[in-house]
Parts: C-alpha cells; structure tokens; sequence
C-alpha cells in the first residue's frame, strides 16, 4: 500500500514537473529576445552594425539573388521603406549569396532598390538566426528585440503590415516624446 502512495506521488511530482517545464518552455519562445548583433559590410564595403540601429524599429531580411520568393517581395520592401524611411524606421537587406557583390549589385540596379542592402558570403547573420531557407525576416522593436519572424515572402506594403510597424514606430501609450518618467 505504501509502496503504491509512492509511486503515485512519483509519477505526480514528475507531471508537475514535466508541465512547468512545458510551460516555461512555452513562455520563453513567446518573450521577445533581443536580436543577436551582426557586423557586414554592405554594397560600398562599409561595415554595418546592427547595434547601431538601437531605437529605431529594423527589419532584417535575409536572401539571394537566385530566390524567386526574394525578388517577389523585394518591390513591396521597397514601397514600406519608402514610405517609412524618415520615421524610425529602418530595412536591412542582408544578401547571403555566395557568388561575388557584382551580381548583387546589378540585382539592387535591377530592382531600384533604395534601403540598405550588406553582404554576407558566409552566411555569418543566417546562421545566427537560424535560417534555414530565403527569405526570412525578422522585425525588431526599439529595444532590438525580435517580435516577429517571417518565413518566406511577405507583402511588405499591405496595410496590416505597415500597421503592425507604425504601431511599433509609435511613442509608449500615455508617453510623450521627451517626457522624462
């Protein structure tokens, strides 16, 4: 009979346990994590990092120039960068071809792509993210957390989208710029 109480006590304190890990597991995939830095040089071989964007809202999109899925979102990528641009916001374009910049170049030229655009032959920025396919984008807040990630193409300029980063470009509820708390 004791030896049954045990058991049952075993098996409950390892439910307990098996479902607060659960749960912690499932808080810690929903909790915003700051994105991890990067520094690649972009079109002009300037080094660009991304830390230095923290306070704006950033949209990293990772691709190539041989993606079809890539070259479909990049004119709607470029129309939210338009029209974005001079409001906190800022794209970064991050170009993991292995071939050389001259294609990329021709690409951006091709395109009339105006937002920033780096280069990472060795794949440094998808490997940190965990990329597995292109293109696949991360929407980071003020803070340089990550609030979204998006796995393959998007229609960057659809009203939803462009809500969902003027909500994140807008002040704190009940703050004014400036106001000292």
């Amino acid at each position: 009979m004791a030896n049954r109480r045990g058991v049952r006590i075993a098996a409950t304190t390892a439910a307990i346990g098996v479902g607060l890990l659960g749960l912690f597991l499932w808080v810690r995939g929903r909790t915003p994590r700051v994105a991890a830095d990067f520094a690649v040089p972009d079109l002009s071989g300037q080094a660009v990092r991304l830390s230095a964007y923290r306070g704006q809202v950033v949209l990293v999109n990772l691709w190539a120039t041989w993606c079809p899925p890539c070259r479909e979102e990049m004119p709607s990528m470029e129309r939210l960068h338009e029209r974005l641009k001079d409001r906190g916001f800022v794209l970064l374009a991050v170009n993991e071809d292995e071939g050389g910049i001259e294609a990329v170049k021709r690409f951006v030229d091709e395109m009339k792509l105006t937002f920033r655009v780096l280069v990472d032959p060795e794949g440094e920025v998808g490997r940190k993210y965990g990329v597995w396919g292109y293109p696949e984008s991360f929407l980071l807040d003020r803070e340089g957390r990550v609030v979204e990630r998006v796995i393959g193409p998007r229609d960057w300029a659809a009203p939803e989208q462009i809500a969902r980063i003027e909500a994140l470009l807008a002040p704190p509820t009940g703050a004014a710029w400036g106001a000292v708390p």
